[in-house]
């Protein structure tokens, strides 16, 4: 047995004794047709991957801590016409023999997982499940319960509670072990060297969907198997739009080149951000404006530690992105007036980062247990630190400008580590990366 697959086990065992008298259901991803004849490319949905390592999509999971079979999977079944027209199927043999599934059935007919369910959910007082994100599977769901409520009779049993699976596992999947953290820091460097070559191959004349072309390259060509989320290539003045996505305008003279890019490496997706000027060298306004950003990116990033909370990096960016703004005279006032008024959102309206790991925006809460609770910072924690500032509207000077710089940084005992620190961020050193070529 494979060390990632004592990962998968171990996690199981974890969730397992977290649901207590509970039942889990965990449904694959589904298929996602681009036209009729067209799917477009599969990823299995990050949960059920975490705890099968499973791939193959149409498939289930059933997880009865009280049952005789605590982890039970629902796969295709082997089927040679299909294999021949869309690849290999490990069938439920291989679901046990390789996933270590307790039993495993066909996932058709559905009367298997039908009847498992019904017998597990009897034994239960709560239930797992997901609702919302597929109507035919919440439909069926809803009307399992209400057979194994007809089934218990006249026992005076209350119907089950439904709660969100993201309860245990959003939690499991915050921290993360040293395997995950490993693939973490591979899916950071091929997105850190993918950033580079952009900085040296862009140019003016160059189109954003040449760039685009040219990030996906590198990701596939070192290992990734595809983006982490939709790449942003923004030039001038499509960088104020903070999720832009069209990807085709020319870089013109004088511009800069937001880019915000990560490859997904083994289910681990890396997100980073730099802006440079495509012509090698930073306007006087341009270098104002990433000098300020630049400096509250690494203010936050050393205050990255255990016990700190994400809250507390937004409001220490927040102020010091608003002294900025201040002293470029971009803002006229006093200082907490203007924090009160929130005046720097104007020109800062998102926040300082987000947890990173098998989603771009990962699992994991943000509070406690109020909204007014905020989690501390603990080792294992993966997390963005990305502030920016954007001129879609303000002083000519700084009109169209848009900059933002962000890193991936894992919590450690004594503060963090940056996983994307391979990409250049000094002004310097960025202008002699758009000089290479």
């Amino acid at each position: 047995m494979s060390k990632q697959t004592n990962e998968f086990k171990t996690r199981r065992t974890q969730f397992l004794k977290q649901l207590g008298k509970g039942v889990a259901v965990l449904p694959s991803a589904k298929p996602a047709l681009r036209n009729p004849d067209v799917a477009y490319p599969p990823r299995q949905e990050s949960n059920f991957f975490y705890l099968t390592g499973f791939s193959e999509l149409n498939s289930c999971c059933l997880f009865a801590p009280m049952s005789k079979f605590p982890f039970q999977m629902f796969v295709e079944p082997k089927d040679p016409t299909k294999e021949l027209w869309e690849g290999y199927i490990h069938g439920p043999e291989q679901a046990q023999s390789l996933f270590g599934a307790d039993r495993a059935q066909a996932s058709h007919p559905e009367t298997f997982f039908d009847e498992a369910f019904v017998e597990a959910i009897c034994e239960a007082d709560s239930l797992y499940y997901r609702v919302g994100l597929d109507s035919r599977m919440d439909e069926r769901i809803f009307g399992l319960l209400q057979r194994a409520s007809k089934k218990l009779g006249r026992t005076g049993r209350p119907f089950w509670p439904i709660r969100d699976p993201l309860e245990i596992l959003g939690e499991m999947r915050c921290i993360k072990s040293p395997a995950e953290i490993e693939r973490m820091a591979t899916a950071a460097k091929i997105s850190a060297d993918a950033h580079k070559l952009a900085m040296k191959l862009a140019k003016p004349g160059s189109w954003e969907y040449e760039i685009e072309a040219l990030l996906f390259k590198e990701f596939r060509g070192h290992g990734a198997e595809r983006v982490g989320y939709n790449s942003i290539v923004a030039t001038g003045s499509n960088a104020c739009v903070l999720h832009y996505s069209s990807n085709n305008q020319q870089c013109q003279n004088g511009d800069l080149l937001l880019i915000d890019a990560g490859a997904e490496y083994d289910y681990y997706s890396a997100d980073i951000t730099r802006t440079f000027p495509v012509n090698g060298q930073f306007s006087k306004p341009q270098r104002e404006v990433y000098e300020a950003v630049l400096d509250v990116q690494k203010q936050c990033v050393d205050a990255v530690k255990p016990g700190a909370t994400v809250h507390a990096l937004q409001e220490m960016a927040s102020e010091l992105l608003l002294e900025h703004l201040l002293r470029m005279k971009v803002l006229k006032g006093t200082k907490k007036a203007l924090l009160q008024e929130n005046a720097q959102k104007k020109y800062y309206p998102h926040g300082i980062g987000h947890w990173l790991g098998m989603d771009v925006h990962d699992t994991g809460r943000y509070y406690v247990s109020r909204y007014d609770e905020y989690r501390p910072l603990k080792p294992g924690m993966v997390l963005t630190v990305e502030p920016g500032l954007y001129f879609s509207t303000g002083p000519a000077r700084y009109k169209g400008i848009g900059i933002r710089i962000e890193d991936d940084v894992v919590v450690t005992s004594k503060g963090c580590k940056v996983l994307t620190s391979g990409v250049p961020k000094e002004v310097e050193e960025v202008e002699a990366a758009c000089r290479l070529a």
